[in-house]
């Protein structure tokens, strides 16, 4: 279960998320997530939620007491797993000491906290809302209280060196945390970060650097112990992100709140991205979404794209039984000129990414799709 928090304090320059800076319609937002929970109780028959994830925007705006009244509604429209994974995305400005406590006594047993770089030109460069100081502190807290803590950073930032991105590992490394998710800093359409790069205020985004910056990274994290799972994600043993998991691997899932997807195996549908329009629509008890039936071919090309972002690639044998030897055929075919360029490899009855081919697994997964099969 995913649960979209579309607040924020102030806008980050590279974000394209959902998200609003007004914090008057929360209220009603939250009362509005309710009741879509229960709204849709039915459409997870007999099964069991897993994982309940807050994201956002910034779910740690929220009090505790207004993350229990969702969750209360989670138990009690669902059913839930005896020890679920409990996640709250949140912003090292948002946790202080005594909010850390709090949260520690509630039933969410993990943190991912935004931190994104340890230098304070970087987090002014991305309009990021706490400091280096709050970082520091909020970590050095919730490592008391929490034993599964994910810190997300960001690398390929324009002016960020090689020595100052390793710094930035080596800093989160200190504070033993079993996960770390990074990302690589993406112009997105529309974002504040677009507009200063074509006004020349900010460098543009250098690949190269950032492919660099990408490998630095898994060195560095496999030589302690991590396991990068997933393109972005690496975690110690037994701390692999169940949220994050279930994407990757398929499993159905339920997305609530403005701008939330949905996926339950056939078909995929997302809310309005719209805070105003969804408060409006579940105030009336009509769900704000849109709905889409995959074909075999969307879930043929899903499944490639995902399954070669992971340590788990592509099973053949599933796209024999899924989808037919013709798709299997087609996916060796397309697999060849990149297996001789050693980014792909089959080992046993699997494709999978080599650590070449890894950090371009979105691009060679999209010239793996099919485009249209009779």
């Amino acid at each position: 279960m995913y649960i979209h928090i579309p607040f924020c304090k102030q806008a980050c320059h590279y974000c394209d998320f959902h998200f609003s800076t007004s914090l008057k319609k929360k209220e009603a937002l939250i009362q509005c997530l309710v009741q879509e929970l229960k709204l849709r109780k039915n459409e997870l028959e007999n099964q069991n939620i897993e994982t309940i994830y807050f994201g956002g925007g910034t779910p740690s705006l929220l009090s505790c007491n207004e993350l229990d009244f969702i969750i209360d509604a989670a138990y009690k429209y669902y059913n839930i797993v005896e020890h679920p994974e409990i996640t709250l995305e949140a912003n090292p400005d948002d946790l202080s000491d005594s909010v850390i406590q709090e949260l520690a006594k509630s039933r969410i047993n993990r943190l991912s906290i935004g931190i994104q770089s340890f230098y304070e030109s970087d987090l002014k460069l991305m309009n990021r809302a706490h400091n280096v100081k709050e970082a520091l502190k909020c970590l050095d807290e919730a490592t008391k209280h929490f034993d599964n803590i994910s810190v997300d950073l960001i690398y390929g930032i324009p002016g960020l060196t090689n020595a100052a991105w390793i710094k930035n590992i080596e800093t989160a490394l200190a504070f033993n945390v079993p996960h770390i998710s990074c990302y690589a800093l993406t112009v997105e359409p529309k974002t504040a970060l677009e507009t200063f790069i074509k006004k020349g205020v900010i460098a543009n985004v250098d690949d190269d650097l950032a492919q660099e910056q990408f490998n630095i990274l898994v060195d560095t994290l496999e030589a302690e112990g991590f396991v990068n799972y997933e393109l972005s994600n690496f975690g110690k043993p037994e701390y692999f992100s169940k949220n994050n998991s279930a994407y990757w691997l398929g499993k159905p899932y339920l997305g609530i709140g403005p701008s939330a997807h949905s996926f339950n195996g056939d078909q995929r549908s997302w809310n309005v991205s719209n805070n105003t329009k969804y408060i409006k629509s579940i105030q009336n008890n009509t769900l704000p979404n849109e709905i889409e039936t995959l074909s075999k071919t969307d879930k043929f090309n899903e499944y490639i794209m995902t399954g070669l972002r992971t340590v788990w690639g592509v099973s053949l044998e599933k796209i024999e039984n899924d989808f037919g030897e013709t798709y299997k055929n087609y996916l060796l075919k397309q697999s060849e000129i990149y297996i001789q360029e050693h980014l792909l490899y089959i080992d046993g009855n699997k494709l999978l990414t080599t650590k070449k081919g890894k950090f371009l697994s979105d691009g060679i997964a999209s010239s793996l799709f099919k485009i249209n099969l009779s």
